[in-house]
This record gives C-alpha cells, sequence and structure tokens, in this order.
C-alpha cells in the first residue's frame, strides 16, 4: 500500500490526545453512518468507509499510533491491513451484532416463553347464554421425570459442544468480515449431550395429556376466545410458559336463533286463538313460560319476553327473546268443522271479498 499521509485523527474527528474510548465511540458512530448496508450502491461512501476502518485500524493499535505520530504511518511503511480483521471483527460484535445478527461473535441464548396453545370447543346454546364449567384435556410438551429435565441419562450434566467451543456459532472468514451463524451440531446451546436420556431423547421434554379446567362465562359466542393463563408449552432457558387460548364454537339450536343477546323463535298459534285471543305457552331457554295472544292476531306478528335472553358478556343485564307467532292451517278437518268454517264463510267472506274488490277497483280506475 502507498505511504500516503492521511490526517487518520481528522478522519475519526478526534483529538490527537484522545483516549482508546473515545476512539471507539468516534469509529461506531461513523461506521454505522457509512456502513454499505445503510448506503447501498454508493460509491463515496463505500470509499469514506473504507478511509474510516484504516483509520481506527492504526490508532486503536498501540505500536502502531505511537509510529504514526512519530513517522505518519503504522510501521515506516503504511498501514497493515493484514491484522486489520481483528479490531475491525471486535468493534461489529461490540455495536453492529446487534443491528445485523451478529458478525463472529456468541449470541447468547436468553429465556424464551413457551408456545402458546389452542383449543377449540363446541358448546351449547344454553351453555353459552347461562356459562359453564368444562374440563379438557390438552396434549402438550411437559418437563421429564426421569432426566428431571436435563435430558441427560442419570442427571449428568452436558458437554461443550466441540463443533463451536460452546459458543453456539460457528464463523466464516470473508474479508473483512467475520460472518457467524448457528451451531448446526448444539443449535446453538453451546453444549451436547454426550449420552440422552431414553425417555425423552435428550429434549428434556416429553408429551403428555394434561386436563385443564376452564370456566366459561355467560354470554359467549362463536369465535370468542378465553385465555388460559401459563397453559401452553413450558419456555425455554428458564422463560415463562406459554399461554392455552379456548376458541368457542356454539352449536346451532334447532329452535332457538341467537341475534347478539336477543333469542329469536317461531311459534304456532291455532286460528280461533288469533281470531278470539288467549293463552300460549313458548319454551325459552330456562323453562316454558305463558303470553297473552290479543284477539285479531296476524301471522307474524312478534313478542317479546323481557330480560329472557342472553346475558351480555361483560356484565350490564340480559336481553330479551322475540317470539314469532304463525297460524296453523290444519291439513285436515272433520266434516263438523268443515261446516262451520264454510258457515264463517259465508258470513264473513262476502264483505271481506267486497273491501278487497273496492281496493283494486280503486286501483285500476283512479278514483
Amino acid at each position: 500500500m502507498a505511504t500516503t499521509m492521511k490526517d487518520y485523527y481528522s478522519i475519526l474527528g478526534v483529538a490527537r490526545d484522545a483516549s482508546p474510548d473515545e476512539l471507539k465511540k468516534a469509529y461506531r458512530q461513523l461506521a454505522l453512518k457509512f456502513h454499505p448496508d445503510r448506503n447501498p450502491d454508493n460509491k463515496e461512501s463505500e470509499e469514506k468507509f473504507k478511509e474510516i476502518n484504516e483509520a481506527y485500524s492504526c490508532l486503536s493499535d498501540a505500536n502502531k499510533r505511537s509510529n504514526y505520530d512519530r513517522f505518519g504511518t503504522a510501521d515506516g511503511a503504511g498501514v497493515d491491513f493484514g491484522n486489520f480483521s481483528s479490531s475491525f471483527t471486535d468493534i461489529f460484535d461490540d455495536f453492529f451484532g446487534d443491528i445485523f445478527g451478529g458478525f463472529g461473535g456468541q449470541r447468547r441464548q436468553r429465556p424464551t416463553k413457551g408456545t402458546d396453545l389452542r383449543y377449540d370447543m363446541e358448546i351449547t346454546l344454553q351453555e353459552a347464554a347461562f356459562g359453564t364449567e368444562k374440563t379438557i384435556s390438552v396434549p402438550r410438551r411437559e418437563t421429564c421425570t426421569t432426566c428431571s429435565g436435563t435430558g441427560s441419562k442419570d442427571g449428568r450434566p452436558p458437554v461443550v459442544c466441540n463443533a463451536c467451543n460452546g459458543t453456539g456459532q460457528t464463523r466464516f472468514q470473508q474479508g473483512f468480515f467475520s460472518v457467524s451463524k448457528t451451531c448446526g451440531r448444539c443449535q446453538g446451546a453451546g453444549a451436547v449431550i454426550s449420552d440422552p436420556c431414553r425417555e425423552c431423547r435428550g429434549s428434556g421434554r416429553i408429551k403428555k395429556t394434561r386436563n385443564v379446567k376452564v370456566h366459561i362465562p355467560p354470554g359467549v359466542d362463536n369465535n370468542m376466545k378465553l385465555r388460559m393463563s401459563a397453559e401452553g408449552e413450558l419456555g425455554t432457558l428458564g422463560g415463562p410458559p406459554g399461554d392455552l387460548f379456548v376458541f368457542i364454537n356454539v352449536k346451532e339450536h334447532p329452535f332457538f336463533k341467537r341475534e347478539g343477546t336477543q333469542i329469536m323463535c317461531e311459534v304456532p298459534i291455532g286460528f280461533t286463538t288469533a281470531v278470539l285471543g288467549g293463552e300460549v305457552e313458548v319454551p325459552t331457554l330456562k323453562a316454558m313460560e305463558k303470553i297473552r295472544i290479543p284477539a285479531g292476531t296476524q301471522s307474524g306478528e312478534l313478542f317479546r319476553l323481557k330480560g329472557e335472553g342472553v346475558q351480555r358478556v361483560n356484565g350490564g343485564g340480559k336481553g330479551d327473546m322475540i317470539v314469532k307467532v304463525f297460524i296453523d292451517v290444519p291439513k285436515k278437518l272433520s266434516q263438523r268443522q268443515r261446516e262451520l268454517l264454510e258457515e264463517f264463510a259465508k258470513i264473513n267472506g262476502e264483505e271481506v271479498h267486497r273491501s278487497f274488490a273496492e281496493k283494486f277497483k280503486d286501483l285500476f280506475t283512479g278514483e
């Protein structure tokens, strides 16, 4: 390399008596600013980045800095980039490792929360309306009792992984960069089990079915989910367990239809009840109730039963039941029934027909 004089202190923006910590801080800021990953296809930034590295490589080494201060170069002939990768890797391990995923440094495993689990539960409309408690069986991985979760036979501790020397990472040198990835032998743990437990095959966990009581509050509806805290998979390295989410599916009822907090149903009434009025029994979610049918009730009329619907899931009272009545027309009549209806038709039908006909006459004639 040529021995062109460069002012490394000016390049880094520090005084000539800057301490090693001040040099390192200045380098971090500038390297982050001009790093090629942040300035793609920018030749000027790329050259500036190389210049910053060159300056820091010289000034961060006590001997090179002494030579530079006395002779203007690191060794009297120029900067030696052959030993640069060490300091470059160190600074990236410290700073850029957290940003870009690590350049040659050890990625320390941290406690991780366990995986959340899902359970789909089907309940009846009555159970959804009034609430219930159910016990469900949930398969999940739990600590192996044979090895107490160590994964090792007879509880023997794991040994240091010889592929990564316990770092959990394997390193690859690529020019100035030292790139690392998770060790394939120990999966980043830094240690391997030489004699694994036969029960769990070295995983430290076995699959078990756990019975969990689920309290279903009144008012739940389709696709609602209940969270059972800490009932999911166990965490790793002391991390908290995950949660269990119970998703609700309410079975369709053969008679009732739910609309929010209201319950809808259709009830047949006899022709004479519709005409003369009376009382009829209608089913609710709890029991049979009587409702008053006024005389002259038409098919399709609605009746409301206050508070006989579904409770709001967060409190605040109950909805209502809406009863829609329709007139049940008999398909078969006795001779006497037919005679009475025909007599009724003679008495009433002429007036009904005249009224109906007059309405259409007015429509067509414009009168």
